[in-house]
Parts: C-alpha cells; structure tokens; sequence
C-alpha cells in the first residue's frame, strides 16, 4: 500500500469575507496571535508525516511564498541579537518540501486540487483547507491517514453540527457505521434547509486516492457555479467506496469574521505569555460595556 506523504493546500480564493483587509494581503496570511492562519495548517501537514506539500495560489499570494521561504537578513539580525526562540519560529519548516503553482481562474476548489495533479501523480495524497483550524491530542489529517492505511480507501473528515448549519457545508448521508467510521451513501454540496440527509459536515480534512482526477477532469460545474470537490467525491463513492471517519479534536472556523475573531481570543486565552492578561483585558471590557 502507498503511504500518504504528499498533501494539497488550496490557497486561491479572493478572501472576500474579509475585505478591506484582504485586498493587499492573502487571507490565508492574517494572523492568529502571531501566526498566520496558513503556518497552523502547514504545521499539521507535517506533523501527521507529510513531506511534500504543494500550495495552490492565485493572484496577488506571493506573500504565502516569501511567508515560507528563508529570509537571510531576518534570521542573520535574529542570531546575531541572540533571539533564537525567534529565529526557530521564523525559520523555512525543514521537515517538509513546500512547492506552488497558481490557479489561474476562480473556478472553484475541485479545480484548484486538479491544478495539482502533475505534482501528485498517481499516489494518494491529502487536502487541508486553510478555513479550518484543528486542535487535537492527534492531528486531525493523522486521524484520517491512519484509517485510509487500514481501509485502502479515500477519507474524508467530519464532525458534527446542528441542523441550521447544514445548508453552509458539504454533508454525507452515512450508510454503516464502524464506531468513528462512516461508509458514505452519498454526498450533497451545501442542501437547502431542511434537506441534509444528515447532519455530518465535511470539515477541510481529505485524504483521496489520485482516482479523484478522472472525475475533475471532467471540469463539471456545480453549487454556486464552481467544480466542487463534493461532486467528485460524490463520484469517486460510487466506483470505489469512500468513508468519513468524525475526527477527534476542537475545529476553529477561521473562513468566516465571527470565526476568525473566536479562534483569535481563544488562542490569545491559550497563549502562556499573553493569556493572563488577555482574560483581564476581556473582563474589564465587559464590565464597561455590561455597564453602559
């Protein structure tokens, strides 16, 4: 069996959630504390053993490149100075291999992972999206790496949530039920209220044989006039079974303002430097405003 060591980060959207901010800088680059939304997901690629990853970018993402690249200046100022807790925190990541390619056209995130397809080949491989921030005692991609290595078949991560929100994500409609393990009936791109099939989302988290390319290839367009990856998925299921395994951990919706802000004062709270004084600050303010 093929180990899964190369992985997927599409990064090619225009971030319009976040504009103004995002018309100069990647949304993928705004920071969570002191660190890019892009570096937590990066970090859980290598951490479940992934060594090649391959960045998809669009226009206006250099930013991501030099984010990932040395900067010799940066790091001689650092050693010099004797900041080297600094200097490892800026360093390029060296257990993995970091590539790009660009994304010419919006067309969606199953043409943004079809845009990869040369680098991938014919191994299986992984897609982690930059919306979806994971903490867990075991990476969320490693979760679903370890059940691809017992089943030989594409993963896809789900959890949970409430039947209001289904209309906001992909769903799987789950046949058997192997304790944590899902065999998928089908899959359904953003129903309508009141029409999910269940209410197990599709949370950022893939790992998908290199099969998945015959069905992009295809370039069929679906919800919101995209190729989605659901679609092709949903294809895939049918000529060769694939599961959903409800992965273990704490998700941070990041793709999202109200997300964005909530994963930033929780992380701040985590912070052993900053949290002391970051629950002061929230408590204080609270008092003002509870008072007005």
């Amino acid at each position: 069996m093929q180990k899964v060591k190369k992985a997927i980060i599409p990064a090619a959207g225009l971030g319009t959630r976040f504009l103004p901010a995002t018309k100069a800088m990647p949304k993928e680059m705004l920071p969570i504390v002191d660190k890019p939304t892009i570096q937590y997901i990066v970090e859980e690629a290598i951490e479940s053993g992934i060594e090649d990853i391959i960045i998809v970018t669009g226009k206006g993402k250099r930013a991501i490149e030099d984010h990932f690249d040395n900067n010799f200046e940066l790091e001689d100022n650092l050693m010099k100075k004797g900041k080297f807790e600094l200097l490892e925190k800026t360093k390029h990541p060296a257990k993995v291999d970091i590539h790009y390619i660009r994304q010419k056209e919006p067309l969606g995130l199953g043409h943004a992972v079809w845009c990869a397809r040369k680098f991938i080949g014919n191994d299986p491989f992984a897609v982690l999206l930059g919306d979806d921030i994971v903490q867990a005692d075991t990476p969320c991609l490693k979760q679903l790496i370890d059940q691809f290595d017992q089943t030989d078949k594409s993963v896809i991560g789900v959890q949970q949530v409430g039947e209001d929100e289904t209309d906001r994500y992909g769903i799987v409609a789950p046949q058997e039920r192997f304790d944590r393990l899902y065999s998928i009936d089908h899959l359904v791109e953003k129903p309508k209220k009141g029409t999910a099939p269940s209410n197990l989302a599709i949370m950022g988290r893939y790992v998908l044989s290199a099969e998945i390319f015959e069905y992009l290839e295809k370039h069929d367009v679906g919800s919101g006039g995209e190729i989605q990856l659901t679609d092709a998925i949903q294809r895939l299921n049918e000529s060769s079974k694939v599961y959903a395994y409800d992965f273990q951990g704490n998700r941070f919706d990041v793709g999202e303002t109200l997300g964005f802000v909530k994963t930033t004062i929780e992380f701040a709270l985590q912070n052993e430097e900053i949290g002391h004084d970051v629950r002061e600050i929230i408590e204080d303010l609270l008092e003002k405003y509870n008072q007005q």
